[in-house]
């Protein structure tokens, strides 16, 4: 039976339509029906017991059908077995793994083997999801439906909204933290890199200028001696070369001034190198930086 059709009936016969639409297969929320103005007034009449035990499949468990029993009608089967799914949904809302001890407990099942068929039965009926752990003798839930949520429900769920709410405040602060440090970071990175570069070129520029500068240094030692070698030989008189010698006076050997030392190139080419030492070890350094 649909709900709109409960509209047009009242009193015994609403009754027995409501008792019907507890027993229906795949029907897990009872708030709608309770919201309708003729089953509200049920609960002032002769038909109050009915009302309440569509309470309990709204809100309730079967404990608490338990200790109601005696102001509650009769259960079917049907219902008997509905109202225990509905426990097990209500308990999985609250764990993840169901000890059977506790199931047993609480739908008060006689052994292990009907508490099984029932949950296989649950699963096959999608109202939960999850696998059956008979070595460790518990049921290991993945996900469940849900049930009405009844009126004194709605300040833990506010409460556990608001707890949501800090935390994603909280975690977005320290985001916007992390954001403001990491381009602090990067600004200093970027003062250096540009520093270093302003410094190689200023390096750069000055070692050209020394390059391009005539009086740089003196020339290589190599470079007079080949000169000398590429200019030709003056042609030597034979008569101005053989003098006759006076006597009396022994030929003089007359020294000439002392050749002058020129430095090697190694020690030529030292202040250049130590140059280019300094310029290698500022692009290290720039290399690092941007490592």
């Amino acid at each position: 039976m649909e709900v709109e059709q409960l509209l047009s009936l009242s009193g015994s016969a609403l009754a027995q339509a409501v008792s019907s639409l507890l027993e229906t297969p795949g029907l897990y929320v009872f708030s709608d029906i309770l919201e309708l103005p003729n089953v509200r007034e049920l609960e002032n009449g002769p038909h109050a017991p009915v009302y309440h035990l569509l309470n309990l499949f709204a809100y309730g468990t079967y404990c608490d059908y338990k200790e109601r029993a005696a102001s509650l009608p009769e259960l079917t089967p049907a219902q008997r077995n509905k109202l225990r799914h509905l426990s097990i949904i209500s308990l999985a809302s609250n764990l993840k793994c169901l000890p059977y001890s506790l199931l047993l407990q609480q739908l008060e099942l006689k052994n292990v083997r009907e508490l099984e068929d029932l949950l296989i039965e649950a699963v096959y009926c999608d109202i939960i999801q999850g696998k059956l752990d008979q070595r460790n003798q518990q049921v290991e839930v993945d996900c469940s439906v849900g049930r009405d949520l009844g009126p004194n429900e709605l300040p833990n769920i506010i409460n556990t909204l608001q707890e949501w709410c800090t935390g994603c405040e909280a975690v977005l602060c320290g985001i916007e933290e992390q954001v403001s440090r990491a381009n602090q970071y990067r600004e200093s990175q970027l003062k250096v890199k540009v520093q270093v570069e302003t410094e190689v070129s200023n390096l750069q520029k000055t070692l050209k200028a020394s390059a391009a500068s005539p009086s740089s240094g003196p020339a290589p030692a190599g470079a007079a001696s080949n000169q000398d070698a590429d200019q030709p030989a003056e042609p030597r008189d034979p008569a101005s070369s053989q003098e006759p010698r006076q006597p009396g006076k022994k030929s003089s050997k007359v020294k000439g001034p002392p050749r002058p030392r020129h430095c090697s190139l190694e020690s030529a080419a030292q202040p250049r190198a130590s140059t280019f030492d300094l310029v290698g070890t500022l692009v290290l350094s720039f290399l690092v930086i941007e490592i």
